[in-house]
């Protein structure tokens, strides 16, 4: 079993709240609810390519053929079978199962005795796969008390309904229906569109909320609404949300603060990290500092409107990754229980962990992410603005190293890498086959990193493969940019939309490659999205977008780190 429990309820079994006792809908198949049992704190250690043990949990023959120390079921008989009876051994036991974390509920617990019960039956051809886990306390206590508990609290019972405390909650008909989100009006409310007047929060009091929450209140439900005996929840302002998000940053300053790098441009030099806690390697490359004109002249073949006008910028020295990032850094990132699974045999510090899993990561995707185009050595695509900061701040968390997108300038500075003409190679087009992948040659995909010639500084890719992110609000002109005072210069964010991005894609003719070129977000990225709201993470119509990082050599305050990874606008 993994590490981490969810909750998940057998439909026989009786639920206790406050001292109250009603009993679950019944169903005739209890499958569906050991099943969640099964993928949410099984299969990540005993499942696809994971056998801890020798043992996987992940088809029906595999239970039954068991592992190294013998069968894990024995169907009709629990107190035979270790995949209930390691359950319920003391915290702290050596053989208990899940091995860290919280035990397993005794409603989880009971989940999978009432299937091995019963029989221990799946569906014919069934293969079970690891879901997140929702833990109440981190995940689901914020929701309810900045978006809940002000109206249903003990002072304030609107709608003869309470989420301030878990036994009122419970015992309200229809509320919260463990292990049924469709029956849950604390889930299906929040589902509605923002005209509903049945729309919880109502939209004059911050509705609707993001599908990252929503999403999190129906797994929870979904895996049992498990909620620990914890002190009554109490309302909170979406400040103190922030203000949480401060606390993240501190952490991760103070971590970054203690391993401090090179102090001078004269000691960088190129190097290449393995993400603590997988196999996982990157490279970064050294640029120096200096200046950059920015925009093209009136005379450049392709030329758009929004290239002018030109403007000089002063760039601090700074690292970027040598490559686009790819699926196998991204996924790392993206899936949790996927990352967390190697820390047995890859070992990190208690610290680091604690400190990095404390970072928003994004929900569970809703399609295939890299639609069939290719994973490993493939650029990662498709993710929001937001996802790339959040995963910039989750790196900078597991290195100790401070990571963030790089400003439109010293993207534009580190593409030219010293030149003036409108590629890095010159301006003869029919180079671009060496240099770049773009609609001529890209056979209508995107292409492994690092396979074509590099820019003149070392950089793969920044001209085609996939665009880039990067940190500025799009503005029309160089106006705005321009009356940004100092040196290093960017524009905030301060609306969803648009924000710019580089380099051309896969999907583009060559003057879209120039370095000059821009290009800028749009709503119509998510136009696919089957959810409402838009997920805040990923983009059903960006095929053609990822993105690269940068360290600078400055390591910049507490408040500077905050805002780079942090815009506040990623909800539409």
């Amino acid at each position: 079993m993994v590490k981490h429990s969810l909750a998940v309820l057998s439909a026989s079994v009786l639920l206790l709240s406050g001292g109250r006792t009603f009993a679950a809908e019944p169903t005739a198949d209890p499958f569906p609810h050991a099943k969640a049992v099964l993928e949410s704190s099984c299969i990540s250690c005993h499942g696809g390519e994971h056998d801890k043990g020798k043992l996987k949990l992940d088809t029906m023959a595999a239970i039954l053929k068991g592992g190294e120390n013998g069968t894990a079921v024995v169907p009709g008989d629990p107190a035979k079978s270790p995949l209930y009876t390691l359950t319920q051994l003391p915290k702290g036991h050596d053989d208990i199962m899940p091995p860290k974390g919280e035990p397993l509920s005794k409603e989880q617990a009971d989940a999978l005795k009432n299937w091995i019960v019963a029989g221990a039956k799946m569906p014919e051809g069934a293969t079970l796969a690891a879901v997140r886990r929702i833990d109440f306390v981190k995940d689901v206590q914020p929701i309810l008390e900045i978006r809940c508990v002000a109206c249903h609290r003990e002072a304030k019972v609107e709608g003869k309904l309470r989420l301030d405390v878990k036994s009122e909650a419970m015992s309200h008909e229809d509320a919260i229906v463990p292990f049924d989100s469709k029956k849950s009006l604390v889930y299906t409310s929040t589902t509605l569109l923002e005209d509903d007047e049945n729309l919880m929060p109502p939209a004059k009091k911050g509705g609707p909320i993001s599908t990252d929450e929503i999403e999190t209140l129906k797994l929870w439900i979904d895996q049992g609404a498990v909620w620990p005996e914890i002190e009554p929840l109490l309302p909170r302002k979406a400040s103190e949300a922030t203000s949480d998000e401060n606390a993240k940053t501190a952490e991760i300053y103070r971590l970054v603060a203690s391993k401090p790098g090179p102090a001078t441009e004269a000691e960088m030099g190129s190097y290449t990290n393995t993400i603590p806690g997988t196999v996982v390697k990157y490279v970064m490359v050294p640029i120096r500092g200096g200046e950059v004109l920015m925009g093209s002249p009136a005379t450049e073949p392709g030329r758009g409107d929004d290239e002018n006008p030109r403007i000089n910028v002063k760039i601090d020295p700074f690292w970027m990754e040598q490559c686009e990032i790819t699926w196998n850094e991204f996924e790392a990132f993206m899936y949790p229980e996927e990352e967390r699974k190697y820390r047995d045999t890859l070992k990190t510090e208690a610290y680091i962990d604690k400190v990095s899993d404390a970072v928003s990561r994004p929900t569970k995707p809703y399609v295939e992410m890299s639609f069939g185009m290719g994973k490993d050595g493939y650029p990662a695509i498709s993710m929001t603005q937001h996802a790339a900061r959040k995963y910039c701040q989750w790196l900078s968390a597991k290195t100790g190293q401070f990571y963030r997108l790089p400003t439109e300038a010293e993207w534009e500075y580190a593409c030219r890498a010293g030149t003036t003409t409108a590629y890095s190679w010159g301006d003869d087009p029919a180079k671009a086959k060496d240099y770049a992948w773009f609609e001529k040659d890209s056979d209508y995909k995107y292409q492994k990193v690092g396979k074509k010639l590099p820019n003149p500084w070392g950089l793969y890719d920044m001209h085609g493969n996939v665009a880039e992110w990067v940190l500025d609000q799009y503005s029309p002109t160089y106006d705005t940019l321009k009356a940004v005072t100092g040196e290093n210069p960017y524009v905030l964010s301060t609306t969803p939309y648009p924000h710019s991005v580089r380099g051309g894609s896969w999907d583009d003719p060559i003057t879209a490659l120039r370095s000059a070129a821009r290009k800028h977000s749009d709503k119509n990225w998510k136009q696919q999205d089957p959810q409402l709201p838009k997920s805040i993470w990923y983009l059903t119509d960006a095929q053609f977008l990822g993105f690269r990082i940068v360290r600078p050599l400055k390591v910049p305050t507490q408040d500077e780190m905050h805002r780079y990874w942090n815009s506040g606008v990623q909800k539409e």
